[in-house]
C-alpha cells in the first residue's frame, strides 16, 4: 500500500523521459495510471513495466494538441478506473530559434503543446471534478485531488533562443496560480514544477544535426551542444543535471497527502540553478 493507493492519475507524455518516470513513480505508490504518448511503442513499454511491478495502467495514445484528446483522456480514466484524482501536464518538446528567425509555426507549436493542451485537459476534467467534489462534500468527506503542471526555469527567468518555449512555460505558471484559486473550493491542489537541466533525449543527444525528433510531421533538432552542456552543468550548484527519476520525485511530492495544504506554488527542480 503506497501513499497513492486507490488514486487514479493521468500523465501526458508519459511514454518516455520525465513523464515515464512520473508514471512509474505514481504507480509504485499505488495509483492506477493512464499512460499517454504520440507513439504506441513507448506507451506499451511503460505499461508493461508498470504491470510487471504489480501496478495498474492503461493506454491513451495520441497528440495532446488534437481537438478531441482532452475529453478522450479524461474519459479513459473514468471508464477504466472509475475516477480521476491526479492530473500531470507533462507533454512537450522544444523548437528553438532567435526571435527574428522564429516562424509563426514555431511560436504556435510551443503555445499549443505547453499551454493550450493543459488548459483543454483541465477544462475537460472540470465537470467530473466538480461533480465528485460536490458528492463528497454532501457525504461529509474531504478528498483532495492534485494537478501538477510542468514548467521550466526558462519560463521563470527566460532563455535566449527560446522565446516561444519560455513564453508558454511562463504562461503555465499563471494558469497554475489562477486555477488554484478557482478550484480550491473543490479541494484540488494545483501546483507547478519548473525543471532545470534534466537528462532526457531532448538534452542528451549531440546537437550537431545528426539527432532529430519526428513530432507530428515536423523534424526537430534534438540535443545540446556538448560544450554548452558542460557549461550549464558547471553552473549548477549540485554539479550535474538531474535524472528523470529525480524529476519524478518532485512531481510525486506534490501528489502526496502531505501536500494537501500546498496549492498555487511553483517548485523549482534544478539542482539549485537559476537563470
Amino acid at each position: 500500500m503506497g501513499k497513492l493507493a486507490g488514486k487514479v492519475a493521468i500523465i501526458t507524455g508519459s511514454g518516455r523521459g520525465i513523464g515515464r518516470a512520473v508514471a512509474l513513480k505514481l504507480a509504485q505508490e499505488g495509483a492506477s495510471v493512464v499512460v499517454n504518448d504520440l507513439d504506441a511503442a513507448p506507451v506499451e513499454q511503460t505499461l508493461a513495466d508498470i504491470v510487471q511491478a504489480g501496478g495498474h495502467a492503461v493506454a491513451c495514445i495520441g497528440s495532446v494538441t488534437a481537438p478531441d484528446f482532452a475529453e478522450r483522456f479524461v474519459q479513459t480514466a473514468v471508464s477504466e478506473f472509475g475516477g480521476l484524482d491526479i492530473i500531470v501536464n507533462n507533454a512537450g518538446y522544444t523548437w528553438d530559434n532567435v526571435l527574428q528567425k522564429m516562424t509563426d509555426e514555431q511560436w504556435y507549436a510551443m503555445l499549443d503543446v505547453h499551454l493550450t493542451a493543459p488548459f483543454r485537459l483541465l477544462r475537460a476534467a472540470a465537470e467530473f471534478i466538480r461533480a465528485a467534489a460536490r458528492k463528497e462534500a454532501e457525504a461529509g468527506q474531504e478528498n483532495f485531488r492534485k494537478v501538477v503542471n510542468i514548467s521550466s526555469i526558462a519560463g521563470v527567468g527566460g532563455n535566449a533562443g527560446q522565446v516561444n518555449y519560455a513564453a508558454a512555460k511562463a504562461g503555465i505558471i499563471g494558469l497554475t496560480r489562477t486555477l488554484a484559486k478557482e478550484w480550491g473550493r473543490y479541494r484540488v491542489n494545483v501546483n507547478c514544477v519548473a525543471f532545470g537541466l534534466i537528462s532526457t533525449r531532448l538534452t542528451s543527444a549531440p546537437a550537431n544535426g545528426s539527432a532529430t525528433l519526428e513530432i507530428e510531421g515536423r523534424t526537430i533538432k534534438a540535443g545540446v551542444n556538448p560544450e554548452l552542456l558542460g557549461q550549464m552543468e558547471a553552473m549548477i550548484p549540485l554539479g550535474r543535471g538531474g535524472t528523470p527519476e529525480e524529476a519524478a520525485g518532485a512531481v510525486a511530492m506534490l501528489c502526496y497527502p502531505e501536500a494537501n495544504y500546498v496549492s498555487g506554488e511553483l517548485l523549482v527542480c534544478g539542482g539549485g540553478f537559476r537563470l
